[in-house]
């Protein structure tokens, strides 16, 4: 098929003015850092409250109650009961403790997509969903797969550094310190202190949780469509569209506890009370802190396990 790309040396073919595209791209990636603004604002309290609960800070008692069975349980605090005790201590300000590192790293990361997907364009391949054509199919969501790994990669340790910003800003609640604030003040700190390190500290989990996760969600959502959901079916499209995102919640959990270690080694070691004994062991890496985990989560079930132990449930 010609194209105008392809008529680039003929004087009569007619071309796209490159500035319209360019401005029409810069103008769509200017709405998407906009967008992804607002809602990493909207959903930052959230995550704060769950970085403070993944380092280990419980502020609040836990409370006795009873389960719909009458056996006896404590229920840990949840996120409005956190949310309240945080506004309690620093302010409704103190809601958005490091947001600025994750704005800018949630605008980085869309430049940077936007950028790799120019230099680096998604081969071309006829969409196949006929069981006929599984191996046709199948290497198109390899191919697919291979493509967005390369740009969330990239992308992840283009932001990283500011993920362990955000991360160290919000974990220094715990101990009430104050080294952690502007951004470039932040970025001193660090270099200062740990060199070019300590801006990838615990990149390596994140890096591969976010990898498992894509292939997982990628290749089972392929399989169950192709196995699982008839093309007879009158709403086979629309079930299709939804396995991906169903996929997704359930593959989270099994990526979580990278991305659990991920935090923790942004943490650790890093001069703030959150990150060393008592509250936290120190650990040389991450395979450390994972075997650490490991054995905790062993412990607990242990300890369940045992008549008279009154279980945490985390609501």
């Amino acid at each position: 098929m010609v194209t105008p790309e392809n008529l680039s040396g003929e004087t009569g073919a007619q071309r796209e003015p490159k500035f319209d595209r360019d401005t029409s791209t810069t103008a769509v990636d200017t709405a998407i850092v906009l967008l992804g603004a607002g809602v990493t604002a909207i959903t930052h309290p959230l995550l704060y409250v769950k970085l403070l609960i993944q380092i280990g800070h419980e502020p609040l008692t836990p409370t006795v109650g009873t389960t719909m069975f009458g056996r006896n349980v404590l229920y840990l605090p949840g996120f409005f009961s956190y949310a309240q005790h945080i506004i309690r201590v620093d302010g409704k300000r103190g809601l958005f403790r490091g947001l600025s590192p994750r704005i800018m790293s949630s605008a980085i990361s869309t430049m940077v997509r936007s950028k790799v997907k120019q230099a680096i364009p998604a081969e071309q391949v006829e969409n196949v969903s006929n069981r006929d054509d599984l191996k046709t199919s199948l290497r198109k969501v390899v191919k697919e797969t291979s493509h967005e790994m390369v740009i969330q990669c990239l992308s992840r340790i283009a932001t990283h550094p500011f993920h362990v910003i955000s991360v160290r800003c919000m974990a220094q609640f715990v101990g009430r310190e104050i080294k952690y604030r502007g951004l470039f003040s932040c970025i001193a700190n660090i270099f200062k202190e740990e060199g070019v390190g300590g801006f990838f500290a615990g990149v390596v989990p994140h890096v591969l949780g976010e990898v498992i996760f894509l292939w997982c969600c990628n290749l089972l959502a392929h399989f169950i469509n192709t196995y699982a959901v008839d093309n007879n079916f009158s709403q086979a499209p629309a079930v299709r569209s939804y396995t991906k995102f169903v996929m997704g919640i359930a593959v989270s959990v099994l990526t979580y506890p990278f991305m659990l270690v991920a935090d923790l080694m942004a943490v650790n070691n890093c001069g703030l009370v959150a990150g060393v004994p008592p509250n936290s062991p120190i650990f040389k890496s991450w395979l450390r802190c994972w075997a650490h985990l490991s054995h905790e989560v062993q412990s607990t079930y242990v300890e369940q396990m045992e008549p008279t132990h009154m279980c945490c449930i985390c609501v």
